[in-house]
């Protein structure tokens, strides 16, 4: 699998990753025996992808370009910013639908049987 390291924390050796697919983000935990990859934000990431109980958990991370994507997470999060200050709270407006008048000529149409129905 291919993704982007949206955050990173050197010390600790752990990461979240935005995936190809665009499923559920991948956590990676570098352990010790783990030698190799530093991985920072914007790294664009080749790795090895597992679920365990219910969690996307990369392991085995390859750098294909360093710093590809600086500025991701950022940019990401001001869309989502901007998007969720869009959405409307308000309730659904409910409109009634009536019956046409019976003398309104123009909203009615013949059934097959002859009869009227409204249009």
């Amino acid at each position: 699998m291919f993704g982007v390291v949206l955050w990173s924390d050197k010390r600790e050796r752990h990461a979240v990753i935005w995936c190809e697919d665009h499923g559920e983000l991948a956590f990676c935990l570098q352990d010790d025996q783990q030698i190799g990859v530093n991985l920072d934000a914007g790294d664009w990431i080749q790795f090895d992808l597992a679920t365990v109980r219910h969690q996307r958990v990369a392991s085995n991370p390859r750098l294909v370009a360093e710093g590809l994507f600086c500025g991701l997470a950022d940019r990401l999060s001001a869309v989502a910013s901007k998007a969720a200050g869009a959405v409307s709270h308000r309730g659904a407006e409910v409109i009634p639908l009536r019956r046409p008048a019976a003398n309104d000529p123009g909203a009615w149409r013949r059934r097959r049987d002859s009869s009227l129905e409204p249009v």
